[in-house]
């Protein structure tokens, strides 16, 4: 099915414990004050059983993102805020999926080990917290080596989210002529 009006997607990716999800939340508050039609993907989501079914060359994540995108398009969507720690560097795997003309704004949200430690101590309460760390310090590392320059880094530390996420929302031009449901 083809749209008349390209999709945008603005692709949020991010160690563990930078706050992905709370700006993704935090942006999609203030697009609906401003009356901008949008939908919030959670990429995690999308693929998330066990075992994993990349690990069994299963694409999952791809192929649910192209049928919910499908479906948001067809009730009139255009915008969409899609967060999963690697987004940044699979940009155009998940711009393919959503099928189409679409534009893509890539933001990876940095925090320092000890800001990112923090987050995920809140939130983790089992036994598995130094696991999560130890895996949220590697993926900082690579994201940061395999982003490619063209993706906006926005760092988190010491900033109150209503902050990053008007940051994050002006990359993307969705706001100029807010009020109109496009």
């Amino acid at each position: 099915m083809e749209f008349p009006d390209p999709s945008e997607v603005l692709l949020i990716g991010g160690r563990s414990g930078v706050g992905k999800s709370t700006v993704a939340f935090e942006a999609s508050h203030l697009l609906a004050e401003a009356g901008v039609q949008h939908a919030v993907i959670e990429g995690d989501n999308l693929d998330m059983a066990f075992p994993e079914p990349w690990r069994k060359g299963l694409h999952l994540a791809e192929l649910n993102l192209s049928a919910m995108w499908r479906n948001y398009r067809a009730a009139g969507y255009r915008h969409l805020i899609y967060t999963n720690t690697v987004s940044v560097l699979e940009s155009e795997t998940l711009v393919g999926a959503m099928g189409g003309e679409v534009r893509s704004t890539a933001v990876l949200l940095s925090a320092s080990d000890v800001a990112a430690r923090v987050r995920l101590a809140g939130r983790e309460v089992g036994s598995a917290l130094d696991q999560h760390v130890e895996r949220s310090n590697r993926a900082a590392r690579e994201l940061d080596v395999n982003a490619v320059k063209s993706v906006h880094r926005v760092a988190t530390d010491g900033r109150s989210v209503t902050e990053i996420a008007y940051e994050v929302i002006a990359l993307t031009g969705w706001l100029t002529g807010a009020g109109t449901s496009s």
